[in-house]
């Protein structure tokens, strides 16, 4: 066997871009001063669970991390999918820091993907569950991607600082290619449809946020409902805190979402999350205004994606 070749880069920048090019390039890379300046240098804690998900679906993967973290060298295995498989994502960032890498090489293995993936299903920072539900997934068919088996199931929620939260992702193969298609009609809003819920806090959150959103949205067009999914006991992870995600569909077929959640969590410089359990909510009547506005915005910007998907072309 050879010497392997690696392609040298540097930082810790794109690192997710970074790691998913390589696998689906077969492309070996060797990442140097990783943080080597920062107060806390090297890999943080999700950048290294997101590397134990790539040994997971893949097949002779090796990764090789040196002691102070800043040197990554990372050889690419094949994709292999699989099912009934398992990962915990932590709770430095939320599943949807996961599912964006992980749908692209779901795509290209040489088997059908199920997995379940723990950890934290909605916050602030990375785009929600529901927003892979119901904005990426029918986003992907265009493409060429079969619905058979393309399937995002939440069998429990969970928002920071403990998380709790639960999925099962399906994700079939593209046996072929994906499918080259000129996407330039944005269309008018038809509809807007969303999904409101919290976690060990009252229902009275959803409603308060639903109403306020509404207000807001209902002076663009009508059709406007958005569901409520209120989770208690077990199904209802391990911290308290609400949100909502909204998702307009235009005539020419194409979703523009927004989405936040609220929870007693506070986000360090290093993206420690720790728990503030005398911070209070933020009034689910500003949340509701706020993510109507918000979702206005993706609209007014014009496009045929918002700009949560603007990686994923």
């Amino acid at each position: 066997m050879g010497k392997i070749s690696y392609l040298r880069l540097k930082g810790s920048q794109n690192l997710r871009l970074r790691l998913l090019l390589s696998t689906l390039s077969s492309t070996p890379i060797l990442i140097e001063d990783i943080r080597a300046d920062a107060t806390w240098p090297g890999m943080l804690s999700h950048e290294v669970s997101l590397l134990r998900l790539l040994e997971k679906v893949s097949d002779d993967c090796h990764v090789e991390i040196n002691e102070t973290g800043t040197k990554l060298k990372y050889k690419p295995g094949i994709v292999m999918g699989g099912r009934n498989l398992v990962h915990d994502c932590g709770v430095s960032r939320s599943i949807g820091y996961f599912l964006e890498p992980l749908i692209v090489l779901g795509l290209f293995g040489k088997k059908p993907l199920t997995i379940r993936l723990k950890g934290i299903t909605n916050d602030s920072k990375d785009p929600s569950v529901d927003t892979f539900k119901s904005a990426t997934l029918p986003m992907l068919k265009r493409f060429g991607v079969p619905p058979e088996g393309l399937e995002l199931k939440i069998e429990s929620r969970g928002v920071p600082p403990h998380g709790g939260g639960e999925i099962i992702l399906s994700i079939p193969v593209v046996q072929d290619s994906l499918k080259a298609i000129s996407w330039i009609d944005e269309g008018m809003v038809k509809r807007i449809r969303g999904i409101s819920f919290s976690t060990r806090v009252s229902v009275r959150f959803e409603r308060s946020i639903i109403d306020a959103a509404r207000g807001i949205l209902n002076r663009l067009l009508p059709d406007v409902y958005i569901f409520t999914d209120h989770r208690a006991g077990p199904q209802a992870g391990k911290s308290p805190g609400y949100g909502i995600t909204l998702v307009a569909e235009t005539t020419s077929g194409c979703f523009m979402s927004s989405d936040t959640a609220i929870s007693n969590a506070l986000v360090k410089e290093d993206d420690v999350i720790e728990d503030e359990e005398n911070k209070e909510f933020s009034p689910p009547e500003d949340v509701g205004e706020q993510i109507a506005s918000m979702l206005l915005g993706e609209i007014e910007q014009g496009g045929v994606v918002d700009s949560t998907h603007q990686v994923c072309l």
